[in-house]
């Protein structure tokens, strides 16, 4: 009878010890779970398919699940398709803009007075300053104000931001009121903002620039390059931020 007994705790502690090592083989196995659904890539699932099999009677998981796992578009690739759906949408609205800003100016469009162009910085109306100002005055003139008001009204529920900047030919200018080219074409160009602010434009979506004669669009050798030289361009900026990259230091 002693001996019965003796060989029943000897049966008993083995027992125990096939208990732990069952517990520490399931633990190891929640853990790779835990460490494979960390990231989604194919290489650490499979390290969870195969720690399943080990731990679970050696059956592993078929790769075809790996796939379908698998995302099918990468982060990168759904990031750039959704800029270049929000590029198309900007460009088609800006065109939609030039085309009734060109209507709306048709008259002056045809005398060559003014000019709508579209570019990657958006749509821009070139006016000639001889529609809006006397020589070397930054008054508007009674007849400009009407063509300004109608661009005023298509621009008031638009949400883009508007630059207004002023440019002039390369002749001297000096009176008490405008020192140099510089003082006349930001005036100019103030001018055309305090009218649409007049009527309805937010001030905050405006910004005056006053170029002087350092930007011109045609040669100041004559009188029609110096003519069209003297202008105001009302550019609607683009909605899509710029790509900014950080130099760094060497």
């Amino acid at each position: 009878m002693a001996r019965k007994k003796f060989d029943e705790e000897t049966e008993s502690h083995e027992r125990w010890l096939i208990s732990y090592a069952d517990f520490i083989t399931l633990l190891f196995a929640f853990f790779v779970v835990m460490y494979a659904i960390s990231v989604v890539n194919e290489g650490k699932y499979r390290v969870f398919s195969d720690a399943l099999g080990d731990a679970f009677g050696g059956k592993r998981v078929a790769p075809k699940m790996v796939d379908e796992i698998q995302p099918s578009i990468s982060l990168p690739n759904l990031a750039g398709r959704r800029r270049a759906e929000a590029m198309r949408r900007e460009r088609e609205r800006l065109t939609l803009l030039a085309r009734d800003l060109t209507s709306t100016l048709a008259p002056l469009v045809k005398e060559g007075k003014v000019r709508v162009t579209q570019n990657s910085r958006g749509v821009s109306v070139e006016i000639n300053a001889s529609v809006l100002f006397d020589s070397g005055d930054a008054t508007l003139n009674a007849s400009s104000k009407e063509a300004l008001l109608a661009l005023a009204v298509l621009l008031k529920n638009d949400p883009h931001a508007l630059q207004v900047e002023g440019h002039t030919d390369n002749a001297p200018i000096r009176s008490p009121l405008f020192p140099s080219n510089w003082e006349l074409s930001a005036s100019r160009a103030s001018s055309v903002v305090r009218l649409f602010a007049e009527a309805g434009v937010p001030e905050a979506r405006m910004t005056v620039i006053g170029h002087g004669a350092n930007i011109p669009v045609a040669a100041n050798t004559d009188p029609d390059g110096r003519a069209r030289n003297r202008r105001v361009a009302v550019t609607i900026l683009s909605a899509l931020p710029d790509t900014t990259t950080e130099i760094p230091t060497r």
